[in-house]
């Protein structure tokens, strides 16, 4: 597979903190894939976010996307269009007093022609089932209406690359379930490449790979089934197993006999009535 993102020994120090935030860290992110980023607090997830697009910068080493580095000033612009990132809370990304105007925002400020950036705003809006809030307030939208508004704003430039910096960890369920399937559809649509830095271990098992991050380097990388069936693993990581596994553990301790671990809700819901059909 194609690399996009290229992370090559890099550390990073916050100039308040006394120990660096990420240490000698190396990884490659490749084109059309789904990577999740998983780990405690405090373990360098959202700093790394910020260093892929260029936010922030390496201490040492060195990170390129395509053929950009974010070493080169000049060519920093390009790394940002090529990688957009939607952070925790949409209220602090929107500058703009209606959806139409909020999406527009980005392409101005790259310059895009005026008839271009009316077809992507309407485009990019509709991608994200939004067409009927266009002239609506984006502070005045459901949670998971908002970030959907957030990433129109992201698609229209036309990124190579979203993260999703703990996107959905303000929402609840049904909004987090939106932004979740619109970016899934992106993903398998169109090929946008998307890295989930997450709290939340039902949508890192959507991923096609999954990092796991500890103090600053990384601790594994795997599939979602590779990583999250190793309970030892996850607890030196400080994370939990994700709820379909847990319950079905749960399950088999009660004498149920699935033949295997489910990753996801919808995995063990069909095992199960499996088990009761063939009862």
């Amino acid at each position: 597979m194609k690399e996009l993102i290229t992370v090559n020994n890099v550390s990073f120090q916050y100039p308040s903190e006394e120990n660096l935030t990420l240490a000698d860290l190396s990884l490659s992110v490749y084109k059309g894939e789904w990577l999740a980023i998983v780990g405690h607090n405090g373990s360098g997830k959202s700093t790394l976010a910020k260093l892929l697009n260029g936010l922030l910068l390496p201490t040492s080493g060195e990170v390129k996307v395509e053929n950009y580095t974010t070493a080169n000033e000049k060519e920093l612009w390009e790394i940002r269009r090529r990688v957009g990132i939607v952070f925790q809370n949409p209220d602090n990304q929107f500058v703009g007093t209606s959806v139409r105007d909020d999406v527009a925002f980005g392409l101005e400020n790259f310059g895009v022609p005026r008839d271009e950036m009316i077809e992507r705003i309407e485009t990019s809006i509709a991608r994200v089932n939004m067409q009927g809030f266009i002239e609506s307030e984006p502070h005045h939208l459901s949670g998971g209406q908002k970030q959907r508004v957030a990433i129109a704003g992201i698609i229209a430039q036309k990124p190579s690359i979203i993260i999703l910096d703990e996107a959905t960890s303000m929402l609840d369920p049904m909004g987090r379930k939106e932004v979740i399937d619109t970016v899934k559809q992106l993903n398998e649509e169109e090929g946008i490449t998307v890295i989930s830095i997450t709290h939340d271990l039902e949508e890192a098992v959507r991923a096609d790979r999954v990092i796991v991050m500890k103090q600053g380097a990384i601790l594994t990388t795997g599939s979602p089934r590779e990583v999250f069936q190793n309970e030892a693993l996850l607890l030196d990581a400080g994370l939990d197993l994700p709820f379909s596994l847990k319950l079905g553990l749960a399950l088999r301790d009660y004498g149920v006999s699935l033949k295997e671990q489910h990753l996801t809700q919808e995995e063990l819901v069909d095992a199960l009535w499996t088990l009761k059909s063939a009862d």
